[in-house]
């Protein structure tokens, strides 16, 4: 990926919603002016949901989610709309898709939606083909309480009012978060201390190191930037002390005792939790760390998907960290990407990285359900700065 590409955990997820053969595929390609997406005269075409990422005017970057009929059938079919379901946890806005015939799953939908606090437009696609658009308006106008927005995908006509539309649904916090929050402003010197270890290959930095640098760019601080082992020595070389020192969180010990009384400190994982999270619900669940015992059980959740480091922080340290404090036997359950289970009733504590590759609505979704089962839950860093004792010592932004 080029760095100067946005990520697409970084995109607003804008998923479209609709029986099969509603006219997704083909509105997502009218909406971007491009073929991006496999149209079909034959239903159930899309099967997993498909991801796209484009650049919306006047929005800006955005990524499609092109989902599978909610009214698939059979057990293929049941399989797909599990999918599509899924899909829902990542979804920052939805347009849902309306069809001839009667409008009840597409009810059950919007709702459904919108109790995830999702903004919801409702679609007609293939105006110039259906064979009553203005009366199925009208009844979806009565059964969805909401004005449909009108479109022919094939022509065009309508694309502009849906553009208009999805501007005007905005989220509210859409463009609101900061990485760094109000910590540090312009001109300020900001130290970061970086490890470059097996989770950072050499010529390579972690997103979260080239997301927070490009924002405190963007700040206009002065930026200095070190490994964990020239963390001491940069410090001498520096005419006054940092007004923030990022670190990782696996080096919190070190950068800490050594630290300027006056400079503040956080990490890059920490800060993610506020950036995709709720730090407030992070710092909460730390708590629970306390309470742990010998016969506790604990998932460490992954937004990535990769082959075990040998020193890895989610896999390795933070389980060595609780072992060494409550016992062997304690038992540590990792997940990673996707993959987070249904049912967390077992758990006595949910640890979530970062979340640099997931967008916010996709992280604050796992909150919810951590919330939901009565479970704490807590951040990589987050858990590491109470391992280590110093939680009440660090920094949050938007706090």
């Amino acid at each position: 990926m080029s760095l100067t590409n946005t990520p697409n955990a970084n995109r607003l997820h804008i998923a479209l919603y609709g029986r099969r053969n509603s006219g997704k595929s083909s509105l997502i390609n009218a909406l971007t002016g491009q073929n991006t997406a496999l149209v079909s005269e034959y239903a159930g075409t899309t099967t997993d949901p498909v991801y796209k990422a484009m650049e919306l005017h006047p929005i800006g970057p955005v990524l499609f989610i092109d989902t599978a009929g909610f009214d698939d059938e059979g057990e293929l079919g049941r399989l797909r709309v599990e999918k599509t379901e899924q899909a829902v946890a990542r979804t920052d806005m939805a347009l849902v898709l309306l069809s001839e015939g009667e409008l009840s799953l597409e009810k059950q939908w919007i709702e459904k939606l919108k109790k995830r606090n999702i903004p919801v437009i409702a679609v007609i696609n293939k105006i110039d083909i259906l064979k009553d658009a203005q009366a199925l308006a009208a009844r979806a106008e009565k059964a969805l309480g909401q004005t449909p927005v009108c479109v022919s995908a094939l022509k065009g006509e309508g694309i502009t009012d849906l553009r208009e539309a999805l501007v005007r649904a905005l989220p509210e916090d859409y463009e609101r978060k900061s990485i760094t929050g109000d910590l540090v402003g312009d001109g300020d010197l900001v130290m970061l201390v970086m490890p470059q270890d097996i989770q950072a290959p050499k010529g390579r930095l972690i997103l979260p190191q080239v997301q927070t640098t490009r924002e405190l760019l963007d700040k206009k601080c002065v930026i200095i930037s070190t490994t964990a082992d020239r963390y001491e020595l940069a410090l001498e070389q520096l005419a006054h002390a940092p007004k923030l020192i990022i670190t990782d969180s696996q080096c919190f010990k070190q950068v800490y005792e050594h630290k300027p009384q006056e400079s503040l400190l956080t990490s890059f994982s920490v800060l993610f939790a506020g950036y995709k999270g709720d730090i407030n619900a992070f710092v909460a669940g730390a708590a629970a760390i306390d309470k742990l015992g010998p016969g506790s059980r604990v998932l460490i959740a992954e937004a990535c998907t990769h082959a075990p480091l040998s020193e890895d922080i989610g896999r390795v340290k933070i389980p060595r960290a609780l072992r060494a404090r409550y016992g062997q036997q304690m038992q540590i359950d990792i997940v990673a990407g996707v993959d987070f289970p249904k049912d967390l009733s077992p758990y006595d504590l949910v640890i979530h990285c970062g979340g640099c590759m997931f967008n916010r609505k996709y992280v604050l979704s796992r909150i919810e359900a951590a919330q939901a089962a009565d479970v704490p839950i807590t951040n990589y860093g987050v858990a590491l700065a109470k391992l280590t004792g110093i939680l009440d010592k660090i920094s949050f932004a938007g706090r």
